[in-house]
């Protein structure tokens, strides 16, 4: 056993600050709240932006957009800079690093190729055997399409790893068409709905499957260092059973503030929301017009998101007892650090807003666009 410890990063994606057991007694994550309880909070962290190939990439490098030059969506991290982030610097350390679940450290749509794992028109050249190295981790199996709109068509070939075992679930694309199938109640609420895809099958299962998998083969002899990436509760909100009918839309506790208020904001605000994007891609325009801009939500429809939102979390959640229970059992528990956190929030109907709609709007004290709480178990 070396005497290094070991690092397993937990991140979420767009989980909001609030949205943790201690501070909102409707979620049920008692496994992460038990890190929280048994470990250190840092309650103060503040992701350095509001979306998530910047703020991942800081995660990784230690450095801020302006630095590291990631300073949007669809700006792909430099190769050379990812590498000498904490994975590569902890490998030439030493330490096996690896990375399981969505990346984003790269655009999955782009206007043509770029030759990264993650871009849909290059990613079919790195085949299923392929396994890194990427961004200075050694081994990594990724969850390209972790989220995506149902309006979405399917690619062909799949790209990412968690994708091509899904696909392989099932003949017909069966998988895909369970994924899309709501079971209901359907109110109307925006990229919102029951999915019928099995939990088995969902990309938060797998991917704590696939780590207890690394765990499992990990040769006690040197230390690891495994970034885990749920790629969920980012929209669109499809829960899985059980998860989906954990929470009654009727017992949510809504905003207080859940109407827009755009004429006390920046011009800017309301032309993110309500301007016509500039694309002559036809997938890329429905998706910016569709899928990125979500169209006022009724009480009942917002309750309905809130629910499948806080579903997708306690599912998350599950996953990251089966990791801690795996630690444990292999023999790991005693000598590994383990962290929670996520890489921005999300509005959840406050001031009228979903998802991560208008850059830097509202509510940048608490919900928004402050982490959840770091947690660590030493």
């Amino acid at each position: 056993m070396t005497d290094q410890p070991n690092i397993l990063l937990i991140t979420s994606d767009q989980q909001r600050a609030d949205c943790c057991g201690f501070e909102n007694p409707q979620i049920k994550i008692p496994h992460i709240d038990l890190l929280a309880t048994q470990g250190t909070r840092f309650a103060a962290c503040i992701t350095p932006n509001l979306v998530c190939q910047p703020a991942r990439a800081s995660i990784l490098t230690g450095l801020l957009p302006l630095s590291h030059g990631v300073w949007d969506n669809g700006v792909d991290l430099d190769p050379h800079v990812g590498a000498a982030g904490f994975a590569g610097t902890l490998a030439n350390h030493g330490y096996n690093t690896a990375f399981i679940g969505k990346a984003h450290f790269s655009s999955a749509s782009t206007f043509r190729p770029t030759g990264t794992p993650e871009c849909l028109q290059s990613g079919a050249r790195y085949g299923p055997d392929w396994h890194g190295p990427y961004m200075g981790f050694q081994y990594v199996e990724l969850s390209v399409l972790g989220h995506r709109p149902r309006t979405r068509p399917l690619e062909r070939p799949p790209v990412g790893h968690y994708e091509r075992w899904l696909l392989s679930r099932a003949a017909d694309d069966l998988a895909y068409k369970l994924w899309a199938q709501s079971l209901g109640p359907d109110v109307g609420a925006a990229q919102t709905w029951y999915s019928a895809l099995p939990a088995a099958w969902h990309a938060s299962t797998w991917i704590a499957d696939r780590t207890i998998a690394y765990l499992s083969r990990h040769a006690p002899s040197r230390p690891f260092c495994l970034w885990v990436s749920f790629p969920d509760p980012h929209f669109p909100f499809y829960c899985p059973e059980p998860w989906s009918r954990l929470y009654d839309p009727d017992d949510m506790v809504l905003p207080k503030h859940r109407g827009k208020d755009l004429e006390r904001r920046p011009w800017w605000h309301k032309a993110a929301l309500e301007s016509t994007p500039q694309l002559a891609d036809p997938v890329m325009f429905k998706f910016r017009t569709e899928g990125s801009r979500v169209p006022d939500q009724t009480d009942k429809q917002l309750a309905s998101m809130t629910a499948n939102y806080y579903g997708m979390i306690s599912q998350i959640d599950h996953g990251v007892g089966r990791l801690i229970d795996a630690l444990d059992a292999l023999g790991f528990g005693a000598n590994t650090l383990v962290i929670y956190t996520t890489d921005h929030g999300e509005f959840l109907g406050n001031h009228g807003l979903s998802s991560v709609a208008v850059r830097r709007a509202a509510e940048t004290a608490h919900g928004q666009n402050q982490d959840p709480q770091v947690h660590l178990r030493a």
